[in-house]
């Protein structure tokens, strides 16, 4: 089991990363167990999600800059 102070801090980052209550109980409960591997690949599952919502952020992006572009080359508006 860790210290409350140590746990309050990773429920901390927990929440800044945007992981969901089940996903901080989840957490925890590896925590509490030492279950590192568990532990890993929740983090790992989590980070891909928010790398994959990140992409088609970016490509939404990408779309917008092309318009830009062609508004700004071609005058096509």
């Amino acid at each position: 089991m860790i210290n409350l102070e140590k746990r309050e801090a990773v429920v901390q980052n927990l929440k800044d990363a945007g992981c969901t209550w089940e996903f901080i109980e989840d957490f925890l409960l590896c925590f509490d167990k030492e279950q590192k591997e568990k532990q890993l690949a929740l983090l790992e599952a989590h980070r891909k999600q928010l790398l994959n919502t990140v992409h088609k952020e970016e490509k939404k992006i990408y779309c917008l800059d092309y318009l830009v572009y062609r508004i700004n080359k071609e005058h096509i508006l």
